[in-house]
């Protein structure tokens, strides 16, 4: 019967992460270990202010089911005990981790995948001065894919400086809920003149019915309004896209599930991340092998990763190591 153990973990930043939201620069993550004795399990969960969670309230909700993990609760059960969130996704995660090593096979494997290899990640731009923005694209205009975060100001100019900074990047952005609908309709032209692929959350989540009425040239993902399969039925009206993320889905067995629910109402997949480590990205990446989009750079913004860390080469991202998890 695996035994649990959980503890929280800060990783600062190598430079100030900024969206329309606020700046951080430091991550603060949750570790969840399962072991038996032979084998051990790891999963990583970034607990999140906007979704009404703490690194706090995150371990205790995981600690309420020590006992119930240690008379052998299954993940299965996981998924009925344990609501989707951050806490469930740790601990879902360790145990796909702790099956991988009992059974001797990689987690892709187990479920019949591919493995993840050659995910191309984008590479995220946080909010600056169109000048910085400019300066900032330059310095990566090397990778494949740039993630443009925004907020209700300068989005144009900001888009432009990018654009002059990595003239041959594909470009997508991310305004975070911070848009009106009548912003969209102005710029959805001009953006799509830009070559923007995407345009992320354009508004806030429960206020975004409005969308069923416009006819934006970019393709238009849903992120913050999106956790599970109970939202599909009406995003898919919609958004042409979701974002799925394990801390919103509450692991990997949930990110599998809303990845089947949205490819059968029509809708394409973008998997994306929370600023964690490469342990929290190494599981997204099985849903990254099922996307158009895949955003998965957390890692490059650590000052320091973990050990056995997941590798980052001109915007590719390498398997993940035994040691590190699946």
């Amino acid at each position: 019967m695996p035994q649990l153990t959980v503890i929280s973990e800060v990783f600062p930043l190598a430079q100030v992460f900024k969206i329309s939201r606020g700046a951080r620069t430091e991550a603060h993550v949750v570790k969840v270990t399962l072991t038996d004795g032979t084998h051990t399990g790891y999963g990583e969960c970034v607990p999140y202010a906007r979704y009404g969670e703490t690194v706090d309230g995150v371990i205790a909700d995981i600690n309420a089911q020590a006992d119930a993990l240690s008379r052998g609760m299954t993940r299965k059960e996981l998924q009925d005990a344990m609501k989707a969130g951050a806490a469930r996704n740790a601990v879902d995660c360790a145990y796909w981790d702790l099956e991988a090593k009992r059974f001797g096979r990689r987690v892709w494997e187990m479920i019949g995948h591919k493995a993840p290899e050659g995910l191309v990640t984008a590479e995220t731009l946080s909010i600056d001065t169109p000048d910085n923005m400019r300066e900032a694209a330059r310095k990566i205009a090397h990778a494949p894919l740039l993630k443009v975060k925004l907020n209700g100001e300068n989005v144009l100019e900001s888009v432009r400086a990018v654009r002059e900074g990595a003239p041959t990047a594909r470009i997508i952005v991310d305004a975070n809920e911070a848009w009106s609908l009548d912003l969209l309709e102005d710029i959805g032209a001009e953006l799509d003149g830009l070559g923007v692929e995407m345009i992320e959350q354009p508004l806030p989540a429960g206020q975004d019915d409005g969308l069923i009425d416009i006819d934006c040239p970019v393709l238009l993902c849903a992120d913050e309004s999106v956790h599970t399969v109970a939202d599909i039925p009406r995003l898919a009206n919609l958004y042409d896209m979701i974002n799925i993320k394990l801390d919103k889905t509450g692991g990997l067995t949930g990110a599998l599930e809303l990845a089947e629910a949205a490819s059968k109402a029509g809708m394409q997949i973008m998997t994306g991340c929370m600023v964690g480590t490469s342990l929290a990205m190494a599981p997204a990446m099985i849903i990254g092998a099922m996307s158009r989009i895949v955003d998965l750079d957390g890692p490059i913004w650590m000052a320091k990763d973990r050990d056995h860390a997941l590798t980052f080469k001109n915007g590719v991202m390498g398997l993940p190591d035994r040691a590190l998890w699946g």
